[in-house]
């Protein structure tokens, strides 16, 4: 997709804006206020959202919208995970924008990962079993999910060439870079509000959040019960946010922590990426309406299945690694550090 003379005008201006966001980027410090620190943290993740912004607009690299996505994310997970720390009103007109980019950038990625993973399987079907089926039938049901994409990506750049993100973007920036903006005063001077003082008890809040599925996640494996599955996928998500946010202040050992994080991510991240292209691609088998691209689609369903049925089961080895003291003390040695 080409940009044009104008979009090129407002790109330079964006960069002028990172470049301005940049010179006042500061790290965390472990005497900082929570509030100050959650500032510091937005400023980063928003610094990265608007890099992302062009690259997500074309489409030339797809880890453009995974990485302005993420960074979305992020910023809404430090707004719900510092909500002590800020007036409402200060903030929640800025999580509900950046929620609707979100949902924008959403529609988009979830449809990049879709094709990325049908292509392939097409590549690999092409190799291993020529004759198993036609190239027309293979270029059909991508056809029919670039479209989709390509209309997903046409209400990514309508939302934000709105005038009400290019204020959100002004609005947030401003915010970000005026300490003491939306701060909630405290009780008193014997209120912990230092990040030293509050992370250890707001990181572990999680840990047992996620501990928490101990007893229903036997059950959940052995009954293909996926929405216990994506809920705790979630929970471990904002687990990897709240101590990524921090890194800087954790001792080492938390790199290593938040890499065994991504590795059970990305087991329960597959599982979803399996069970949601089912659905869509049952939707896309009515639209193409031909058999031989509907026979496709159903392979390739039951060889997602089978290979979710296995994921399933290795799961119970991945939950049991994370439990165990030799994972659970890089966690407490990196906290200690504080």
């Amino acid at each position: 997709m080409k940009l044009g003379y104008a979009m090129t005008q407002l790109i330079a201006l964006h960069d002028e804006l990172i470049d301005a966001l940049k010179a006042g980027a500061q790290p965390i410090l472990p005497d900082d206020a929570m509030g100050e620190a959650g500032r510091k943290i937005m400023l980063r993740e928003f610094i990265a959202m608007l890099k992302h912004e062009a690259g997500s607009r074309t489409g030339d690299d797809i880890e453009d919208v995974h990485d302005m996505r993420v960074a979305t994310r992020r910023m809404r997970s430090a707004l719900r995970l510092l909500t002590d720390y800020y007036k409402s009103k200060a903030t929640k007109v800025f999580n509900r924008k950046l929620s609707r980019v979100a949902r924008a950038l959403g529609a988009v990625r979830d449809l990049d990962v879709m094709i990325v993973a049908f292509e392939k399987y097409a590549t690999k079907l092409e190799t291993d079993e020529p004759n198993a089926t036609s190239t027309a039938a293979i270029e059909r049901i991508l056809t029919a999910m670039d479209g989709e994409r390509q209309l997903a990506r046409l209400e990514l750049v309508h939302a934000l060439d709105r005038g009400e993100y290019r204020r959100f973007v002004a609005d947030f920036g401003t915010f970000l870079q005026t300490a003491g903006a939306g701060v909630k005063a405290m009780p008193d001077d014997t209120t912990p509000v230092q990040v030293r003082h509050v992370l250890p008890t707001l990181i572990y809040s999680h840990v047992g959040a996620v501990r928490a599925f101990d007893t229903a996640l036997a059950k959940a494996i052995s009954e293909n019960d996926q929405n216990t599955l994506h809920l705790l996928r979630i929970e471990f998500k904002r687990l990897r946010y709240a101590i990524s946010m921090f890194e800087q202040v954790l001792g080492a050992s938390v790199e290593t922590f938040i890499d065994e994080l991504k590795k059970i991510q990305d087991h329960l991240g597959d599982l979803q990426d399996i069970y949601t292209a089912a659905i869509r691609l049952n939707e896309f088998k009515a639209e193409i309406d031909d058999p031989d691209a509907s026979a496709l689609i159903d392979r390739y369903i039951a060889d997602g299945t089978a290979d979710a049925e296995q994921k399933r089961a290795a799961f119970a080895e991945v939950w049991k690694r994370f439990n165990a003291r030799v994972v659970q003390r890089m966690l407490a040695t990196a906290v200690a550090a504080l």
